[in-house]
């Protein structure tokens, strides 16, 4: 990408971000259910110890680096940071309902980071890298970071066709004209779905000891109205887009989905499969 197509990403990102953050909020169960089973790798996998300093990246509403505040004590630290002041109020709220009290709460750009160099144990980061305009320079950033030994977890979606809860709303709106078809290479949902990609981005990072693994989630939804919702509420530029949408519209968005969904019916609404790329590196 060009420096000023990168610019305008990154601007164009943090505007969506803080756009979507108050539903993103309000679906933190939803989304904490889904990804159960890829929390649950990145912090086994991490291995923080009683005393440890943590970054966690993108960290969203934060409960994936909350969840690691337990385990590191109170002389560790937890340093949950997001680039979107707005998503970093909504972890504020969720650290003070949790009542942890060994985290410092940071406005940072995983691109850029501003800490000192080897001033960390480890670093989690959970669906962020994918998003970012430069992911190799955000991961050389991260090995800065980290001590000698410091340990990485990080959590992207795997291949598209394996992910028909984002496939099916994006074919959407791309075919009816609401956004434009992904960027071939660029940032994104799927933009490290390629296991091979991510291990290159992480060798190249000056990483090693690196180990991939698939992880499994399964979205339990209703119907497709609360499917197009859910959508609209979390993910990123394809929600924007469909909260911008006129009601007639959306309604024929929502009718094409459910079409498109029908394979995964059940009984009771969705059962919608999918699969994140899991990786850890020291």
């Amino acid at each position: 990408m060009a420096s000023e197509t990168i610019d305008a990403y990154r601007g164009a990102s943090h505007a969506v971000a803080e756009q979507i953050a108050p539903t993103w909020e309000r679906r933190r169960g939803f989304v904490e259910e889904v990804t159960a089973p890829v929390r649950a790798w990145m912090i086994r996998e991490l291995r923080p110890q009683h005393g440890d300093t943590v970054l966690e990246l993108a960290a969203g509403v934060g409960d994936t680096g909350f969840e690691v505040a337990g385990l590191i004590g109170e002389r560790g630290r937890l340093i949950c940071s997001d680039f979107s002041e707005a998503m970093l109020d909504a972890a504020r709220r969720r650290g003070s309902e949790l009542e942890i009290s060994n985290v410092e709460y940071r406005v940072l750009d995983g691109e850029r980071i501003d800490l000192d160099s080897e001033s960390v144990d480890a670093v989690l980061c959970r669906f962020g890298y994918m998003l970012m305009a430069d992911p190799a320079a955000a991961l050389a950033e991260t090995r800065r970071v980290l001590r000698a030994g410091g340990r990485l977890t990080l959590a992207v979606w795997g291949a598209p066709e394996r992910n028909p809860f984002f496939t099916a709303a994006a074919t959407t709106l791309v075919q009816r004209g609401h956004i434009p078809p992904p960027e071939p290479g660029g940032p994104g949902i799927f933009a490290m779905a390629s296991e091979q990609r991510t291990a290159a981005l992480l060798a190249g990072a000056g990483f090693d000891d690196v180990r991939i693994e698939e992880v499994a989630v399964r979205f339990a939804i209703p119907d497709a109205e609360e499917y197009v919702q859910v959508v609209a509420d979390t993910a990123g530029p394809l929600g924007v887009a469909l909260q911008a949408l006129p009601a007639a519209e959306r309604a024929a968005v929502t009718a094409q989905c459910a079409a498109t969904l029908e394979r995964f019916a059940t009984g009771s609404g969705y059962e919608i499969p999918g699969v994140a790329l899991c990786a850890a590196a020291r």
